[in-house]
């Protein structure tokens, strides 16, 4: 399985929702886009073997992904839009407060440079309610970073280690990212990311503002920020209008084309191994 399947849990919850079961899931026959992207789905830098299936989360990333030479790809929905469909959102739900905020992160081979305290008072101008700031693992753990925001008085937390090389993923890094979502009124952030349509998706009011911060040695081959601006318009500003917010979440997580569990495990190479009974 290529390693990045793992990320953020991706290949458990596909497994889980295939019917087999909570265990170390089987190898995925193909690579699962693992993040939003404004490319072909697949992230710059990771190695990959031609011919591959790819898997991705929607038809606009399949027709890109056509479009630079790209064969073998399969439209299957997002993994987040799986987990939806395993834990639907209860009616008698505790009342929603607050804003969730996501400021744009870095990982091991590229970190951020941005100013954190003038993004902390933009917050603060913003946001009506208790903010809470969910950093990623990687500024979580630079002490500096995570107390400028504890100590403007947020609420700092993290969803978890995504993993790397096969090692270390939180299996339950969405279903932790799905619960604190929908404790949450608003999800917000700096750049339009992945995070924003998982919030729109579990019935967050979204939100992008603030300075987008650079991110060192940024791939520039699809646009970058400024066509993400260009492109997505709507999404950009402290106020959105939710329906449009909605429709456009549903295109880019797929979620028209979420697969049934016995589709999901002929896609992934699963359909031969022993579906969990109950």
């Amino acid at each position: 399985m290529h390693h990045a399947n793992h990320f953020y849990g991706h290949a458990h919850v596909l497994a889980r929702y295939a019917g087999l079961g909570d265990g170390h899931p089987p190898r995925i026959n193909g690579y699962v886009q693992h993040g939003w992207n404004i490319g072909d789905g697949l992230a710059p830098g990771h190695p990959y073997a031609e011919r591959t299936p790819s898997l991705l989360w929607s038809e606009q990333t399949r027709r890109r992904a056509w479009s630079v030479g790209r064969r073998n790809v399969t439209v299957i929905g997002a993994p987040f839009a799986y987990l939806l469909a395993m834990r639907p959102e209860q009616p008698a739900a505790a009342r929603r407060e607050g804003t969730i905020w996501y400021p744009f992160h870095g990982w091991e081979g590229q970190h951020v440079r941005g100013d954190h305290r003038e993004l902390i008072a933009r917050i603060r101008d913003t946001e009506p309610g208790p903010v809470t700031v969910c950093l990623y693992w990687h500024e979580y753990g630079m002490r500096r970073v995570r107390r400028l925001y504890e100590n403007a008085g947020f609420r700092v937390i993290c969803h978890g280690y995504r993993g790397h090389w096969w090692k270390d993923t939180d299996p339950l890094f969405l279903d932790k990212q799905l619960t604190e979502l929908r404790r949450h009124r608003r999800v917000a952030s700096n750049r339009l990311t992945s995070a924003i349509f998982y919030g729109i998706a579990a019935g967050c009011e979204p939100a992008v503002y603030g300075d987008p911060m650079v991110l060192a040695d940024e791939d520039p081959t699809f646009g970058g920020t400024a066509r993400i601006r260009r492109q997505w318009p709507e999404l950009h500003g402290e106020r959105v209008d939710l329906p449009t917010a909605v429709e456009i979440a549903r295109a880019e997580l797929g979620t028209d084309h979420r697969c049934t569990p016995a589709e999901l495990r002929e896609l992934l190479g699963w359909a031969n191994l022993q579906e969990e009974t109950s």
